[in-house]
C-alpha cells in the first residue's frame, strides 16, 4: 500500500496544480486533492525529507502564521480572521505536503499544463462569445473579460509562472524538449497581450531588467537594459495617456463613472488607498492590528462615505474591495508586527537566494503582486503562493534541482 501511495502521491500533486485556474468549475477536486494528500502523507513521508524544512525561511513563515492566528485568538477575533488565516495555512500546507516530492520536473510540467488548459479554454470561450455578438475585441473589453477562465491577475500570474519555468527547464545545448519551452514561451507571452494584462507585462520586464544583473556579457547586458527602459518609458506614456487623472473623492463626482467594473483601473485603486489611508492615520501605530474582517468593514464604511453617486457607491460596498496591497492589508489587519514578520521572511529569502537568478525573479514575482493584490484573500492565490514559496524554500539551492541551468 505504502508503493503504490508513493508512486501516486506525485501526480496528485500534479494534478491539484493542473486544475486549480478551473476552480470555479470542478470546486469539490482540489479540496478532495488535497484530502488524499492529507491522507497519505505520514504514509509516504520518510524522516530524511523532514530535512527540507530545516532552514531559516521556513522558521520565519511558520513563525509569521503562528502570529496571525494567536493574535486573532487573543484579540478575540478569530471568527472573523479565520478565512485568510486558512489561506495563509493553505500555502504552509502545500510546503509541507510537498517534501515526499522528489521529482520537482512533474510540479513544474503541471504549471505550464495548466496555464495551456487556461489559455486554450479562454481561447475558445471568446470564440463562441465572438460568434455569438459578431464582434472581435481585445484588451480591457467586456468580452475579454467575459472570455477568462479566472481573473485577468492570476491568469497572468499563472502565464508569468510558466513563462519562468519553461525558460529555467532549456537546455543551453540542443535538446528535443528546447522548443516546446520555446513555444510555450510565445504562447503565453502572446495571450498576455491579447488580455490586456498590464502587471503581467510589467512584472515580466521587470524580470528581464533583473537578468541583466546575473552572466558576463556587459555589453548585452547594457543593451538589453537599455532597450527595456525604452519600452518602460512607452509603457508609462501609454497607461498615462489612457488613463484620467486621480479621483478626487470630494470634489467630482462624475470622475467615478467607468472604474467600478474593472478592479486593476488606476483611479479604483486610488479610491482604495485614500480610504486604507485614512484607516491608518485613524488608528494611529498598531502593533497587533484591527483584524481583516475590522479591516474589511472599515474600508467598506469609507466608500460609503466618500463616494456620493449612489449606484457606484452600492457596488463599490457589495464587491468589498479589499486594500489590493497584501503589505498594508498586514499591516491594518495584523499590525506592525505581523507586517514585519512578513517582510524579514521575504528578506531572508531573497538573502539566501540573491546569487541565483531564478529564485530571486520567483521572489519579485511574488512581491510585485503583493504591491497590486492581496493574494491570501483568495483561494487560488494561496496557491499559487504555495507553489512558490516550495520553489523559494524547500530546495535551498535551485541550482542543484533537477540540472537548472542559472545563467
Amino acid at each position: 500500500m505504502r508503493i503504490l501511495l508513493t508512486a501516486i502521491y506525485p501526480y496528485v500533486f500534479l494534478l491539484l496544480y493542473i486544475i486549480i485556474p478551473f476552480d470555479n468549475y470542478i470546486r469539490a477536486l482540489p479540496n478532495i486533492l488535497l484530502g488524499i494528500l492529507l491522507v497519505a502523507f505520514p504514509l509516504v513521508v520518510k524522516k530524511e525529507d523532514f530535512k527540507k524544512l530545516n532552514k531559516p525561511p521556513i522558521f520565519l513563515f511558520l513563525l509569521f502564521f503562528t502570529f496571525l492566528v494567536l493574535n486573532a485568538v487573543f484579540s478575540g477575533r478569530m471568527e472573523g480572521d479565520i478565512g485568510v488565516i486558512k489561506k495563509v495555512l493553505i500555502a504552509v500546507g502545500l510546503v509541507i505536503l510537498y517534501i515526499p516530492v522528489h521529482d520537482f520536473k512533474k510540479i513544474n510540467r503541471a504549471i505550464i499544463f495548466s496555464s495551456l488548459a487556461a489559455i486554450i479554454f479562454t481561447i475558445a470561450h471568446f470564440v463562441v462569445i465572438t460568434h455569438e455578438t459578431g464582434n472581435f475585441e481585445l484588451g480591457d473589453s467586456p468580452q475579454v473579460i467575459e472570455s477568462l477562465l479566472v481573473d485577468r491577475l492570476y491568469l497572468g500570474l499563472l502565464s508569468i509562472l510558466s513563462i519562468m519555468l519553461s525558460f529555467q527547464s532549456i537546455k543551453k545545448t540542443f535538446h528535443p524538449d528546447n522548443g516546446y519551452y520555446v513555444a510555450n514561451i510565445l504562447i503565453n507571452l502572446v495571450f498576455i497581450v491579447a488580455i490586456g494584462s498590464k502587471i503581467a507585462l510589467i512584472a515580466l520586464l521587470i524580470l528581464l531588467l533583473l537578468k541583466q544583473f546575473y552572466g558576463n556579457n556587459k555589453r548585452r547586458q547594457l543593451l538589453i537594459t537599455g532597450g527595456i527602459l525604452i519600452v518602460f518609458a512607452g509603457v508609462f506614456f501609454l497607461l498615462k495617456g489612457n488613463t484620467s487623472q486621480p479621483v478626487n473623492l470630494k470634489e467630482a463626482e462624475e470622475d467615478e463613472i467607468g472604474f467600478i467594473e474593472n478592479p486593476t483601473n488606476w483611479e479604483l485603486r486610488s479610491v482604495i488607498l485614500k480610504c486604507t489611508q485614512y484607516i491608518a492615520l485613524e488608528e494611529g501605530f498598531t502593533l497587533a492590528g484591527i483584524g481583516f474582517k475590522t479591516t474589511e468593514e472599515r474600508l467598506v464604511s469609507c466608500y460609503g462615505s466618500l463616494l456620493k453617486n449612489s449606484e457606484n457607491r452600492e457596488v463599490l460596498i457589495s464587491k468589498k474591495y479589499n486594500t489590493h496591497n497584501q503589505f498594508l492589508d498586514f499591516y491594518l489587519s495584523a499590525g506592525l508586527i505581523g507586517v514585519l514578520l512578513f517582510v524579514i521572511f521575504l528578506g531572508q529569502v531573497f538573502f539566501q537566494n540573491r546569487k541565483n537568478y531564478f529564485p530571486t525573479a520567483f521572489l519579485f514575482t511574488l512581491v510585485m503582486y503583493f504591491l497590486v493584490e492581496n493574494v491570501f484573500h483568495r483561494q487560488i492565490g494561496a496557491y499559487y503562493i504555495g507553489f512558490i514559496l516550495i520553489l523559494l524554500l524547500s530546495s535551498g539551492n535551485l541550482i542543484k534541482v533537477n540540472g537548472i541551468k542559472q545563467d
